[in-house]
């Protein structure tokens, strides 16, 4: 696993794959776990080797929102951006699959970037992801309606999954739509009795691509 997912992530330099290796630290999390939290200091990065983490923002009323999900081979950005300015965290990671994290410290992020023209390419690719996901977050709460929200966010679990089953709750749901798990409830029965999917003791299973 750690061939494959560094090796291909910067194939071009296997000085730096090792480096991370030899400076990173790898940790295995259990789905629900939470990696980092709002307002804690960022001391290392976090690179996912294995399984799946969200990138969560609670709002002032206690309301979260999913931002972004990271898979592995990626990181998460803010990490990036708040560690090396020595900030505290605006997000919490939680892991949505079981996974493996090499965490690497904040300061070796730094010097990668000034011996590493990969590294800064890396970070770049995912600045750039990340940019148009938050986008399509902000477009999705300014202009569209729950239901297409859900709708979205169930095609996106499948997407990233690769499986028409669905392991989460609707209090999950709504948590990562920032909405009222009763509104979640209600449009997932709707589209039951609508045949387009099956509800199940904390999953859920496609039956064919929902759309809008």
């Amino acid at each position: 696993m750690q061939d494959t997912i560094l090796s291909s992530e910067f194939s071009s330099s296997p000085e730096l794959v090792e480096k991370l290796y030899q400076y990173g630290i790898t940790k295995n999390y259990h789905e629900g776990d939470i990696i980092l939290d709002e307002n804690a200091s960022i001391r290392s990065i976090p690179i996912v080797m294995k399984g799946m983490l969200k990138v969560i923002r609670t709002e002032e009323d206690g309301r979260e929102i999913l931002l972004y999900y990271i898979k592995a081979g990626e990181s998460c950005i803010m990490s990036f951006l708040g560690g090396m300015h020595n900030e505290k965290s605006i997000v919490k990671a939680e892991i949505e699959e079981d996974a493996e994290i090499l965490f690497l410290p904040v300061d070796k992020v730094s010097l990668f970037i000034k011996e590493h023209p990969e590294w800064l390419d890396y970070i770049f690719r995912l600045y750039h992801k990340r940019f148009e996901e938050l986008l399509d977050i902000i477009n999705a709460i300014a202009f569209k309606k729950v239901d297409e929200r859900l709708l979205n966010l169930l095609n996106k679990k499948a997407e990233l999954t690769a499986s028409d089953t669905i392991n989460t709750t609707h209090e999950q749901l709504a948590n990562e739509l920032g909405t009222a798990r009763v509104v979640v409830s209600r449009l997932l029965k709707q589209l039951e009795e609508e045949g387009r999917l099956k509800l199940g003791r904390n999953k859920i299973t496609l039956l064919k691509t929902i759309t809008g």
